[in-house]
């Protein structure tokens, strides 16, 4: 039987798994879910001594099954090999009381590459499946990591081309350098006045854009997505969660069927519903703890029901969770709603003509297995230098969040804290978070002579990724106005 995927604005509107992901988003601006939840047989007993490859595979065929097995196979060998400098490619480590799952071994150093660095084998194949013959251009927005993990993936894939827009000055020093150097005759990146959620907005409404759409085809090309928004972006994230409870059941740290939370530091909600998605399969989860930093639309969210993006907007030294509209929040929205379309579309009517939307009690009640809190920015650093004092561990500060959150919740059950970057991707936070452990930081250090204060001071090594970065050459100069983003992109494609 072969798993559907229909719009969360329009249940009739169905495709085949590699339909949606090669479209990305749907038609009438929904995003794809599955029609049946796939059944998959999480015994741990057998899992706990399983790859993440193969892990990765369980949840790929079973989600994905249109591809053959042999396919997926092949995909997952490509995707999660050498370029990841672990071997357990998530590796799970004990902190204190809980754990830390590190999501950031892969070519970016951030966890953006779990799910991106086989997107693009998904999408050709796809492409292959579909007779597809159009050139497939990825159109994405970044608050950071996606653009550069996509790049990375995408960079000379025949048969695509891939443009990134990301706020200026929204993003870290050493994430914008990263994506700024990326090398590809089919890559472009533009730097936009504006912030993440302008972006992703205008890049959704170019999704929506019958006049663009028919332009596009008529110079035999197409649009997908490389964020979470495409189901093939979010669907391969499952598989850490799965791997993570199997290597504490191996470990012995938690018995099978044992409940277990995960801390999730939350922007997009793309990550913390992969989580939620593990537990549909029947993953042991207590608890998912939704973890903000000062943009905590989303605490407010599931404190009162109400959703309302009216408010300050503030970069802060967590700049991948900078964002008031998080476009993941829609597939839960449907799925609390027992999957109505028409109530789930009025919903983000609202959002989009109001700002804001209020669900109802009965949604309410069926959010009971979440739990959410955020970090101010002195929290976030008095966290990174605590962590460092008590553990010897460093945070990057999107995990410092979501382990804040963790302790001021203190909940009952073993918990995980997701680990969603590198260090070495914010080094200036993290030294100034340090400075009580006597570390001497001005005002004046860049971010290349904080990472090598960092390594010093922490002993962790230099990733390749941020190796040789300072004197890698710009390839990439655009930046324009947010009301201008189509019209670069239809300069760059050549549209006529």
């Amino acid at each position: 039987m072969i798993t559907f995927y229909q719009s969360t604005r329009d249940k009739s509107n169905k495709k085949t798994a590699s339909q949606a992901i090669l479209q990305g988003l749907a038609e009438d601006g929904g995003l794809f879910v599955p029609v049946d939840f796939p059944k998959v047989d999480l015994d741990f007993e057998k899992l706990k001594n399983a790859s993440y490859q193969e892990i990765a595979e369980l949840v790929l065929k079973a989600f994905f099954d249109d591809f053959s097995a042999d396919e997926i196979k092949s995909m997952v060998t490509k995707a999660y090999g050498e370029k990841f400098d672990s071997p357990e490619i998530a590796p799970p480590k004990r902190l204190g009381n809980h754990y830390i799952l590190e999501l950031f071994h892969g070519e970016t150093i951030a966890f953006k590459d779990m799910a991106l660095s086989i997107l693009p084998h998904l999408m050709t194949q796809a492409a292959k499946k579909n007779g597809v013959t159009n050139e497939i251009v990825i159109l994405t927005a970044t608050s950071g990591d996606t653009g550069k993990a996509a790049m990375a993936g995408f960079a000379d894939v025949p048969q695509t081309k891939i443009i990134v827009f990301y706020p200026k000055g929204g993003v870290s020093h050493i994430q914008e350098q990263q994506m700024l150097t990326q090398k590809g005759a089919n890559v472009h990146v533009v730097g936009i006045d504006g912030n993440f959620d302008q972006a992703q907005t205008a890049v959704k409404e170019m999704f929506n854009n019958k006049v663009l759409h028919d332009q596009l085809l008529k110079n035999n090309k197409q649009f997908s997505s490389a964020n979470s928004m495409n189901i093939g972006r979010l669907i391969p994230q499952v598989a850490y969660y799965i791997y993570a409870y199997a290597q504490l059941v191996k470990t012995g740290q938690i018995t099978d069927g044992e409940k277990i939370n995960f801390s999730v530091p939350t922007g997009n909600f793309g990550n913390i519903l992969a989580a939620y998605y593990a537990k549909k399969l029947g993953l042991p989860v207590h608890q998912l703890i939704c973890a903000s930093n000062k943009n905590n639309v989303l605490t407010d969210f599931f404190k009162t029901g109400l959703y309302d993006k009216n408010r300050e907007f503030y970069v802060t030294s967590s700049p991948s969770m900078d964002i008031l509209v998080s476009s993941n929040l829609e597939r839960l929205i449907f799925d609390l709603t027992d999957e109505n379309d028409d109530e789930t579309l009025a919903l983000l009517t609202a959002l989009s003509a109001e700002g804001h939307y209020q669900i109802s009690k009965k949604m309410m009640s069926k959010l009971q297995g979440f739990i959410a809190d955020w970090a101010s920015e002195e929290e976030i650093s008095q966290e990174i230098n605590e962590t460092f004092e008590n553990e010897n561990y460093v945070l990057d500060p999107h995990t410092a969040v979501a382990n804040y959150v963790y302790h001021q919740i203190q909940p009952k059950e073993k918990t995980v804290v997701v680990s969603t970057a590198s260090p070495y991707k914010f080094p200036k936070v993290i030294l100034e978070g340090l400075q009580k452990s006597g570390t001497d930081l001005s005002e004046k250090i860049d971010d290349f002579a904080a990472v090598k204060s960092l390594e010093k001071l922490s002993g962790i090594p230099l990733p390749k990724a941020v190796l040789g970065l300072e004197k890698a050459e710009i390839l990439h100069h655009t930046v324009v106005p947010v009301q201008e983003m189509q019209k670069e992109v239809e300069k760059y494609l050549g549209l006529k």
